[in-house]
């Protein structure tokens, strides 16, 4: 993966996804953000967007916001400001139902 876009209408939401999508062991979800690894520019960048905090909750069409930018990075058009260097495969990982459902989607550049 180069890169994920994380559900996260609550700040603890990205770290338990990391983990348990095997982006980071168990228990370093912590240490896997604070370090600086999934800022932009980092080498695993996370919600390339802003996330739901930054670019804005929009019920139960959030989970779109997040694959729409997954598959701009993925072609190349995200926008100077936000495009990643490396875009070829991306994770969409997304929930609903008060945290009863979830969602994973694989994007790549290639089949």
């Amino acid at each position: 993966m180069d890169f994920a876009q994380l559900y996260d209408s609550f700040s603890i939401n990205p770290i338990i996804y990391a983990e348990d999508l095997g982006l980071c062991a168990k228990g370093q979800g912590g240490a896997f953000f604070a370090g600086g690894r999934t800022a932009p520019g980092g080498e695993f960048p996370v919600n390339t967007y802003g996330g739901l905090m930054s670019f804005g909750h929009v019920g139960d069409a959030s989970g779109q916001t997040m694959i729409v930018e997954a598959a701009r990075q993925i072609m190349g058009i995200a926008g100077e400001a936000r495009q990643l260097k490396k875009a070829d495969l991306g994770v969409v990982h997304c929930y609903g139902g008060m945290m009863s459902e979830h969602a994973t989607l694989v994007l790549g550049s290639a089949s």
